[in-house]
């Protein structure tokens, strides 16, 4: 058995977010020398670790428990050997303790990840020097040519010297006309929302998200944000629309001639761009001739929603003209009555709010008709 251990990288990026959730009873195989990810286990309760220990003893696994509340004290529980404790010594952890080092690199990955660049990494840096309770960090940029800004909040762990970032807020202008919307997005360890799909929620779109229930269990589901409603702290509320729901973007896909479907890499970017709540622009036969077509998921219709060039909606003749499948040349009327009530519904003014309603419009003769727009209030994520 190793009395002295090098503890990985991994390990203690992990270490971030598992003592950050209670997870305080820390197992580590002792017969190891170097600590990697699959050698430390994070445990909430005496019982769990008990129960742990007792079924990993082997001539290969031998685990002790140890209790922690932060990086500090995991580190000084479990006995390091010289090389840890000359980075310890001799690094840059003079300045920052190796919990801020490795909670800076957590955190400049994480708003990287959730698309903000990594120009916020210099005041992310001095921020966290600081060692306020909380601080926030503005950013402005622009999508699809329109102005976008955000102010991402981080907050000090009431247990340790970490800091998480925990939400961002929204302000942008949409792809329908000049108003404005906001919304506050929240991460749910570590994990939520990319700034370009809070950017599409905010325009209508749906994303699709892996999703964590009450009891950790990860979950495939579309969400969309409700435009007609706000919850009690001024938010859209949101509509999840769960992978049981129904709705098979790929099956959707196949019922049109789309020619990108034809490529399994670019029918791959296809689906990965409806996804992420994307606009997406395809190319389908029709007549004898290529069109461009502007499409989106729907998930709440198991639908598709088509435009032409001009942004106008495709009615239910034109899109079955474009259908490939025989038998789908005669879709359920009942479903596209539903979608026309509802978009109706969603585009009535509504006085509290102070919404302006705007006119609807259907031009017939060209092959989309003019596509209906719904006035949307302000930005909330």
């Amino acid at each position: 058995m190793n009395l002295e251990h090098v503890i990985s990288d991994e390990v203690l990026e992990q270490a971030d977010q598992e003592l950050y959730n209670n997870g305080h009873g820390v197992a580590y195989n002792s017969i190891s020398y170097f600590l990697e990810k699959g050698d430390v286990k994070f445990l909430k309760h005496r019982e769990d670790a008990k129960v742990f220990v007792e079924a990993n003893v082997s001539d290969y696994d031998n685990y002790p428990v140890i209790h922690a509340a932060s990086l500090q004290e995991l580190i000084s529980g479990i006995p390091y050997g010289r090389y840890l404790e000359n980075e310890i010594t001799n690094s840059s952890f003079k300045n920052l303790s190796i919990m801020n080092e490795k909670n800076f690199a957590y955190l400049k990955d994480n708003i990287k990840y959730h698309g903000f660049g990594e120009t916020l990494r210099e005041e992310l840096e001095i921020q966290l020097k600081k060692g306020d309770p909380e601080f926030r960090l503005p950013f402005k940029t622009e999508v699809n040519k329109r102005e976008l800004e955000a102010t991402l909040h981080f907050k000090k762990s009431d247990s340790t010297d970490m800091y998480f970032f925990n939400k961002y807020d929204v302000r942008t202008a949409t792809e329908r006309g000049d108003q404005t919307m906001a919304q506050t997005f929240y991460l749910n360890k570590g994990r939520g929302v990319t700034l370009k799909e809070a950017y599409n929620l905010l325009n209508g779109r749906s994303v699709h998200k892996e999703l964590t229930d009450k009891q950790d269990q990860k979950y495939q589901a579309w969400i969309q944000l409700n435009l007609g409603a706000e919850d009690k702290n001024g938010n859209f509320e949101r509509k999840q629309f769960h992978q049981n729901y129904g709705f098979d973007l790929k099956e959707a896909l196949s019922y049109y001639p789309i020619k990108e479907m034809t490529n399994e890499t670019e029918k791959e970017k296809l689906v990965r761009s409806l996804e992420k709540g994307n606009l997406q622009m395809v190319t389908m036969e029709a007549s004898g001739e290529d069109i461009k077509i502007f499409m989106e998921a729907n998930p709440q219709y198991k639908s598709l929603n088509l435009y032409n060039s001009k942004m106008q909606t495709l009615n239910q003749e034109q899109r079955q003209e474009l259908m490939q499948r025989p038998e789908m040349k005669g879709m359920d009327q009942k479903q596209e009555k539903e979608q026309k009530q509802a978009l109706d519904k969603e585009g009535q003014p509504e006085k509290k709010q102070g919404r302006a309603a705007e006119k609807k419009s259907q031009e017939q003769g060209e092959l989309l008709p003019k596509k209906r727009t719904i006035n949307k209030k302000g930005p909330t994520v």
